[in-house]
C-alpha cells in the first residue's frame, strides 16, 4: 500500500477521535506497516508523559493497516485482544509505530506492534489478536 492508500483507509475506517491523532503513513507491505504519531502536547497527561490511551489507539490503528496490507485490501475486523507493555516514558517528539502480522489464519490474525521514541528507543510493545468478520 502506498501512502495515499493508507491515508484513505484511515479516513474511511477510523473513528473521528482516532483520526484526531493525525497518524501519518510511512509504509505498508505484505509483512508490516509503519505509521508516525506526530507529537502534540495535548497527548500528555498531568504528569507530562504521553498518555497510554494514545499509544493503545496508535498500536491498534497500525495493526489494522498491517492486516489490510497483508490481505491486499480492507476486510471488516475487530480487535479481540491488545496486550500492551509501556516500557519507557515519552514526553516529547514524534513516535514511530511498526506493526507486523505474525500469523494470518482464516478467522484470526496475530500481530506485534512496537512504538519507538524520537531517539529510536522502544517505548511500547504490544501483541494483538484480531477477528476477521466476513
Amino acid at each position: 500500500m502506498n501512502e495515499k492508500e493508507i491515508a484513505e483507509l484511515l479516513d474511511r475506517v477510523l473513528a473521528p477521535w482516532v483520526r484526531a491523532l493525525t497518524l501519518t503513513p510511512v509504509k505498508a507491505d505484505e509483512e508490516s506497516a509503519t505509521l508516525r504519531l506526530p507529537f502534540s502536547g495535548e497527548w500528555r497527561h498531568s504528569g507530562g508523559i504521553i498518555s497510554g490511551q494514545v499509544f493503545m489507539a496508535a498500536a491498534d490503528t497500525a495493526m489494522i493497516v498491517a492486516i489490510t496490507a497483508a490481505l491486499g485490501g480492507f476486510r471488516p475486523m475487530t480487535t479481540v485482544s491488545l496486550n500492551i507493555s509501556f516500557m519507557r516514558a515519552v514526553r516529547k517528539g514524534d513516535v514511530l509505530i511498526e506493526a507486523r502480522v505474525l500469523r494470518m489464519g482464516r478467522n484470526l490474525v496475530f500481530g506485534e506492534v512496537e512504538l519507538f521514541d524520537e531517539s529510536g528507543n522502544m517505548a511500547v510493545h504490544a501483541t494483538t489478536t484480531y477477528a476477521l468478520l466476513d
